[in-house]
């Protein structure tokens, strides 16, 4: 591959800005709605905004990134998710915004980032020898953690010194830049199959995806392991209020150690290269995720909590680079947007789903405990992977 290093330069710049504004926002948005409602309705409104359109949109989103140019699907969906931010914009300043209206927006933007996270997943392998993306998802994961935990710091900042709509500025700006940045890059349209209807392309993805016997394993045991992950990713706040208490620092030394981790982790991977068994890493990351998760639940001490959800966060580089570089070497070329729909559906679902179920438990049940358990199934579900690799 020509030039190899010069484009995943282009590609590793432009989407890490993207993501940047993309933070800002996201938090501003959450943030704005907590202050004006204090809600828990306008809570789970906005979370659905934020999933649901880019869990309908990914299937097909996934054809798209398998018969079009995957550049240029990555800078609509950039230029869409901008225009749609700019819109709320005017209307906060002309007066005409409400909840209604950021709550529309925000399904207009998940509907972009539907069409674009596919594509994204696709588009490295074509860009990147196989040798090398390893280092390069590594790289970045070390760029993404950096950026979200400084994100929510930009976004706190520009919402109480300025308000939401020059945090939502912020988006229309950096989505500006990365479309510049990956307008130099030269990517080839994906090669085609023929002319075959989107149904067929669509039906034909899934049949491939739960059929391989490999993209199949990674994708039953990543739904587990992510349902398994819920309370440590969605109750550890509602942990640390109720057990060591409600001030607004350990909140946010909970976020901010938890990305930390991601960081060290993101460096290591982008150190260390390549795997050269990443069933085993795979495995590993689920048993170092069940362990720490599990000693969540039994931390005495609030320093203590700290350390070990540090040293859970090195783990997660590890497993999405493991279970990413898997796919992009394994699946053909011309399917890759439709399998990492796939993958896509499962971590907009799966989630939530388990919040259904430990959300109302943790009311009924000592969080700890859920904390403890769900780890050490994790753990178990590590172990039976590592004992079965083959």
């Amino acid at each position: 591959m020509k030039d190899w290093k010069k484009k995943s330069i282009l590609f590793l710049v432009s989407q890490n800005i993207s993501l940047f504004g993309s933070s800002i926002v996201s938090y501003a948005i959450t943030w704005y709605i907590t202050l004006e409602t204090s809600s828990g309705v306008w809570m789970t409104a906005s979370i659905l905004c934020s999933l649901l359109p880019q869990l309908l949109i990914s299937l097909f989103a996934g054809v798209w990134a398998d018969r079009y140019n995957r550049k240029y699907l990555i800078m609509c969906a950039d230029g869409f998710i901008a225009l749609a931010t700019l819109g709320l914009v005017i209307m906060f300043f002309e007066g005409k915004a409400s909840l209604s209206m950021l709550m529309v927006v925000s399904a207009i933007r998940s509907v972009g980032a539907g069409v674009q996270t596919p594509a994204v997943g696709a588009l490295l392998p074509q860009i990147v020898p196989m040798e090398k993306l390893t280092r390069i998802n590594g790289i970045n994961q070390t760029c993404s953690s950096l950026l979200m935990m400084v994100s929510p710091a930009v976004g706190g900042a520009l919402l109480g010194a300025a308000g939401i709509v020059w945090a939502m500025m912020a988006d229309v700006i950096t989505a500006a830049m990365a479309i510049c940045v990956m307008a130099f890059l030269k990517v080839r349209k994906p090669e085609s199959e023929g002319v075959l209807s989107m149904w067929h392309d669509l039906k034909e993805g899934i049949a491939y995806t739960t059929g391989h016997p490999v993209v199949s394993r990674i994708l039953v045991f990543y739904g587990i392991a992510f349902f398994l992950i819920t309370p440590a990713a969605f109750l550890s706040p509602l942990m640390v209020e109720r057990i060591f208490g409600s001030e607004v620092w350990r909140l946010s030394a909970n976020e901010i150690i938890w990305t930390a981790g991601s960081l060290a982790g993101g460096v290591y991977v982008s150190w260390k290269g390549s795997f050269k068994n990443k069933w085993l890493v795979i495995a590993v990351s689920y048993i170092g995720f069940g362990i720490t998760f599990a000693l969540l639940g039994v931390s005495p001490y609030f320093w203590m909590y700290l350390a070990v959800m540090f040293l859970s966060g090195t783990f997660m580089p590890s497993l999405a680079t493991a279970s990413t570089v898997m796919l992009q070497e394994q699946v053909e070329e011309q399917r890759l947007g439709r399998v990492f729909s796939v993958f896509q559906i499962i971590s907009a679902a799966v989630m939530p789903a388990g919040m259904l179920i430990f959300g109302p438990m943790a009311d009924w049940i000592d969080i700890r405990w859920i904390m403890t358990g769900s780890g050490l199934l994790l753990a178990l579900t590590g172990i039976f992977l590592m004992k079965h690799k083959s």
